[in-house]
């Protein structure tokens, strides 16, 4: 389980394009999210840093918590 800091999430339609970015990197991955403190939740096979590269590139810039 990978948990990450997005402090750019702040509604559905932003977790709705980390949810299609993670899926597009593994589409097996489960997505959880906690939108008050801006943390999202994935178990991947992905790395960490994939994980963090591919949000970045979609405009999601993230911090491993």
């Amino acid at each position: 389980m990978i948990t990450l800091n997005v402090p750019d999430m702040s509604c559905s339609h932003c977790s709705g394009v980390i949810t299609k970015t993670l899926k597009q990197l593994d589409p097996n991955a489960q997505v959880g999210f906690d939108m008050h403190h801006h943390m999202v939740q994935v178990d991947t096979s992905s790395t960490p840093m994939a994980v963090v590269d591919a949000l970045t590139a979609a405009g999601y810039p993230a911090i491993l918590a």
